[in-house]
């Protein structure tokens, strides 16, 4: 994509390493590592890899295992895992490029252990257990069955065991504190089988921040849309009421201006004339759209900053365009548009837009597509 279009994503480095550090030292002694799946929540995985493993972070986590790949490819030689079970047609790249693999099953964990001999490799594997959120996951009843057939897999060893809370943004902690005893209840069992664990973790970036796995002695904590300055609770926009940790948005959008019109009052704009503006109106034109990532249903709500002032959407957005009532106001052809992010004294946030749209920022920041270029600053 080239660098030229008027539409942007700015990906702040210096950011990104504060909010890095920051969470490297509420961690400690815990290990950070930095969950980097699905191109970094839309921020670029290599990039903001590099920088999170250069501001304190010793680990990295990703979804599939393409995305491993792509970091080894960059040269990049931390423990990288891959968070739950890949099919079998994947296994050798796991043990060629030294991933981590998830397993919980069985036949999975056999078949591993089978192409970890074939290459004669030694591949590390954490155990994922399920302690309520019935996602994925070994039973707990079934975790020392599972950790003793790893154990005694000639080419695997069991560098971790973990599980996953469900409810750990909750306010009311009681459940995730269940599955914390649970899976800790799980891991003694473990030990007392004299099956030897490097790495015992529990927390996700609300875990993380509230420490709710205290009552375990983790030695990582994996943490995501934090790392991205982007609150997991949208309605409060808060990393923790007991630990307000100064975290900042590392992306935001920008545009300019593509085109300048005056509308009469009472005609319509967009797909459905569905809003007729009120008086005559001066309409901004973006070039950005919903395949781009902004959300169609955003226009009932929604706003940009021009000239740090709030622009309301003045009719459905297109695929590729987007049109705001500017009032009266002077508008220039080329004036920067900012849909996420600060200009002069007022913000908008991907949680503002997630409120609006009944969702959580990370389907937002994910939702930037690969339409938009990604311009990496400081």
């Amino acid at each position: 994509m080239t660098s030229q279009r008027w539409a942007w994503a700015h990906i702040d480095r210096d950011v990104l390493r504060h909010n890095a550090q920051t969470l490297a030292q509420h961690v400690a002694p815990q290990q950070l590592w930095a969950v980097v799946k699905a191109d970094a929540y839309g921020h670029g995985a290599v990039e903001c890899a590099q920088v999170a493993l250069s501001a304190g972070a010793q680990g990295l986590c990703v979804a599939l295992v393409d995305e491993g790949v792509a970091l080894r490819n960059a040269g990049i030689s931390a423990p990288i895992l891959v968070m739950s079970e890949q099919p079998a047609e994947q296994y050798s790249e796991i043990v060629a490029y030294g991933l981590i693999a998830t397993v919980y099953n069985e036949s999975s964990i056999a078949e591993l252990a089978h192409v970890a001999q074939q290459c004669e490799v030694m591949t590390a594997v954490h155990l994922k257990i399920d302690t309520g959120m019935h996602r994925v996951g070994v039973d707990p009843e079934r975790a020392v069955g599972a950790a003793k057939k790893i154990a005694d897999a000639q080419w695997l060893t069991l560098d971790g065991v973990y599980t996953h809370c469900a409810t750990a943004d909750a306010t009311d902690a009681t459940f995730a504190e269940q599955q914390i005893s649970q899976f800790a209840h799980a891991v003694s069992e473990i030990r007392t089988a004299g099956i030897a664990v490097q790495h015992v973790h529990v927390s996700n970036s609300a875990s993380a921040i509230r420490h709710l796995d205290s009552q375990v002695q983790c030695t990582l904590s994996r943490v995501g849309i934090a790392l991205y300055g982007i609150a997991g609770d949208a309605e409060s926009n808060s990393f923790g009421a007991d630990h307000q940790l100064e975290l900042h948005p590392v992306m935001s959008l920008r545009a300019r201006v593509s085109h300048v019109q005056r509308v009469k009052a009472g005609e319509g704009v967009s797909y459905g004339l569905r809003r007729p503006v009120e008086r005559d109106s001066i309409i901004a034109t973006i070039p950005l759209g919903y395949a781009d990532g902004v959300p169609r249903g955003l226009w009932q709500a929604g706003s940009v900053l021009i000239g740090g002032k709030r622009r309301h959407f003045a009719g459905v957005i297109t695929m590729d365009q987007l049109m705001v009532n500017c009032d009266n106001d002077e508008i220039a052809i080329g004036d920067e548009v900012v849909l996420i992010g600060t200009q002069g004294s007022d913000s908008i946030t991907a949680n503002e837009w997630a409120r609006h749209m009944d969702t959580i920022g990370y389907e937002i920041v994910c939702g930037i597509s690969a339409r938009v270029p990604r311009r990496y600053i400081n």
